[in-house]
């Protein structure tokens, strides 16, 4: 398997690659527009078929790169879960279906809560959680259709009966981590460790964060995939 972490600094926001070696078919999860000819050049610098541009949510901090990479790659599938609000991708996905990457797996887990359409990717040993879970930490649940307890359950019912050895792979981290595991996270992430679904909720709702910076650009221009009229708006 061939496996990259990629970040862009100014959004804090982790883009993965992964691929299989035997067949060069690859997956982008959570590209960024003003990174997308990066990526798109690293895929191209070790011959690999970009297969699928997968998306753990509609985003609220950046701009998709769907639109600037199958400029690259046109025969690219971008996945969204059905409950995104995103019509335009080319696969609307749900819990249990599965993608293939030559021999490689990827089974999407329905984890919502910081919005209504955010899934998790597990794929062998390790899982990409979005904006679900954080290395210490989880999203935030006070816009984009946000709910704590739709959020609380989905980490403790869904991830964290994944084995502890799971790696963790998060959407963002602002903290300078790279990955973690569900065993740490389950024993050490302070929104979670000990707290019941009630005192998880009272402690959402009391954060009190500032909206994302790009957040008016960022959601429509995702809910069009990120496509070039949408960007232009976004940009201008």
């Amino acid at each position: 398997m061939i496996f990259r972490q990629l970040f862009d600094y100014e959004t804090w926001t982790y883009t993965y690659l992964i691929a299989d070696e035997k067949t060069g078919e690859a997956a982008l999860i959570d590209s960024v527009a003003e990174r997308a000819e990066r990526d798109a050049q690293l895929l191209k610098d070790l011959g690999l078929k970009l297969k699928y541009l997968m998306e753990t949510h509609v985003h609220a901090d950046h701009i998709t790169g769907v639109t600037r990479i199958k400029k690259h790659f046109p025969t690219a599938l971008s996945v969204v879960s059905e409950a995104g609000g995103a019509p335009c991708a080319d696969i609307l996905t749900q819990e249990g279906e599965v993608y293939t990457l030559g021999e490689l797996e990827i089974k999407v887990l329905s984890t919502p809560g910081h919005t209504n359409g955010c899934v998790s990717y597990l794929m062998e040993d390790r899982v990409f959680t979005g904006d679900a879970l954080f290395i210490r930490g989880t999203g935030r649940t006070d816009f984009q259709q946000g709910d704590a307890g739709k959020l609380y359950d989905g980490i403790t019912q869904k991830l964290f009966t994944l084995p502890e050895a799971t790696w963790v792979y998060p959407g963002h981290d602002y903290a300078g981590n790279l990955v973690s595991t569900i065993g740490e996270e389950k024993r050490f992430n302070p929104r979670l460790a000990g707290k019941s679904r009630e005192e998880f909720i009272t402690l959402m709702s009391q954060l009190n964060l500032p909206h994302p910076k790009k957040i008016a650009e960022s959601v429509p221009a995702n809910l069009r995939c990120g496509s070039e009229i949408a960007l232009a708006v976004a940009l201008n």
